[in-house]
């Protein structure tokens, strides 16, 4: 399943915030959409998982044109999200966080697809699942949410920071289980601050400035490009 962005513009209280902005994750790649804090990364994540309607544009969705469905309709579809802000359940243990997304997700989860439990053990959650998850370190409970995503074995899925808090060994799982995710045939967005990790595991590499999209290119020359040098990473 892909997931195809075009011309997308946004306006929120006469700014800018995205501007003909177009790009595609197709079946079996990890796109990664980098960019200066400001740049629209997040405008443009909530605008293709359904929380944000563009101005101009559409988001297409496996072909269909899905711009103006709310966010739980995509995820019938397929789509899945890790946002940026905390989504867990503080007062449920991990355990019945995980739980309680299972069973909204059963129906829609491919047979064969791995459980909570077995994506939590993946991703080095198993010795807290009888933790209160408002109780969890920040990289932990980003790991709960990522595993959450995983659950419902998403077709595209889309996280806005998967990295953020998660100590090197946390980030190794994680980036682990999303290119095992892409290698098994669904498009996977990352957005995050963490360069190297990001770049070792995606296909592509986008750049956003100013809410629109500079460049798209291999990890490679993504990082050796003079825009990437001068903008975003320092040398």
């Amino acid at each position: 399943m892909s997931l195809l962005a075009s011309s997308l513009t946004v306006r929120l209280s006469g700014r800018t915030l995205l501007h003909r902005a177009s790009l595609e994750a197709r079946p079996g790649e990890v796109v990664a959409v980098f960019g200066p804090s400001g740049a629209g990364k997040t405008t443009l994540f909530r605008v293709l998982v359904g929380e944000l309607v563009p101005l101009e544009g559409k988001v297409v969705l496996a072909g269909e044109d899905v711009t103006r469905l709310p966010l739980y309709e995509r995820a019938r579809r397929g789509l899945g999200y890790v946002p940026q802000t905390p989504s867990v359940l503080p007062d449920l243990s991990v355990r019945d966080n995980l739980a309680v997304f299972e069973r909204l997700t059963r129906r829609a989860r491919p047979s064969g697809a791995p459980g909570a439990l077995v994506i939590a053990r993946e991703l080095g959650l198993d010795g807290l699942l009888d933790m209160q998850a408002a109780r969890l370190s920040g990289g932990e409970r980003r790991r709960l949410e990522i595993t959450r995503a995983l659950t419902a074995a998403p077709r595209v899925l889309v996280c806005d920071e998967p990295f953020a808090a998660v100590d090197p060994l946390g980030a190794t799982r994680v980036a682990e289980r999303l290119r095992a995710l892409a290698d098994a045939g669904a498009a996977v967005l990352v957005s995050d601050h963490h360069v190297d990790a990001a770049l070792s595991l995606c296909d592509r590499a986008v750049l956003l400035l100013d809410g629109e999209i500079a460049l798209d290119a291999s990890p490679g020359a993504f990082r050796a490009h003079p825009l990437v040098q001068s903008r975003y990473v320092a040398t």
